[in-house]
């Protein structure tokens, strides 16, 4: 069965730059309610015993047309929003060290340029979706965009997502209505680098 992130903190902790209503709407029922459907597809489609990541890399193998849209939408929404909530903390590392930080600097010149990099690709995100930090095989990071509930997983680039921003308006807009710039910047003040380099080890072995 998969489940979804428990948080190891309170839906006011991210005040203000997340306020409670949006921390229980969002967690409490949009990323249950992926959770739910996901696993409820999953079951259909027989693939309930296979780690998220592999179901959500193999979509072709799945041939009822409706299973697979399900997988690919709740399976993508019940991931991306465990990575959403995971990498982010009231109180985490601010800025990036070790491995992480040097991957940084050599891909986009300075931690500063990434996070304009992802702040422009969330903000320029056409409707629903998330702007992606992921990772290769060896190493490089890189620096994307989504629609809806995709990733670069479902997208079969082979990466791994580590960080991300989600620009679906359940995630913002209770408190910031349409100025989702002003979202993103707050949330990029809430990202936790050190749970991000500790996924960046974690992805390249």
């Amino acid at each position: 069965m998969y489940e979804q992130i428990k948080l190891p903190y309170g839906y006011d902790a991210l005040e203000p730059a997340i306020d409670t209503l949006t921390m229980e709407t969002h967690h409490g029922k949009h990323h249950a309610a992926y959770t739910k459907n996901f696993n409820d597809a999953a079951e259909k489609a027989g693939v309930a015993d296979k780690p998220v990541e592999e179901v959500l890399a193999n979509l072709d193998a799945v041939s009822d047309e409706a299973l697979r849209k399900a997988l690919r939408n709740n399976g993508g929404g019940f991931y991306n929003h465990n990575l959403y909530f995971q990498t982010i903390s009231p109180d985490g590392a601010r800025v990036p060290e070790g491995k992480l930080a040097a991957a940084i600097d050599e891909a986009f010149g300075s931690f500063d340029a990434l996070k304009e990099k992802l702040a422009s690709l969330a903000a320029g995100q056409f409707g629903s979706g998330w702007s992606f930090l992921s990772v290769d095989r060896d190493g490089k990071l890189y620096a994307t965009a989504s629609p809806n509930q995709d990733n670069p997983i479902s997208e079969g680039t082979g990466r791994t997502p580590i960080a991300c921003v989600d620009v679906w308006e359940h995630a913002y807009y209770l408190k910031y209505k349409n100025l989702r710039p002003d979202y993103i910047k707050a949330y990029m003040g809430l990202i936790d680098w050190k749970i991000v380099g500790e996924n960046y080890e974690k992805a390249i072995g």
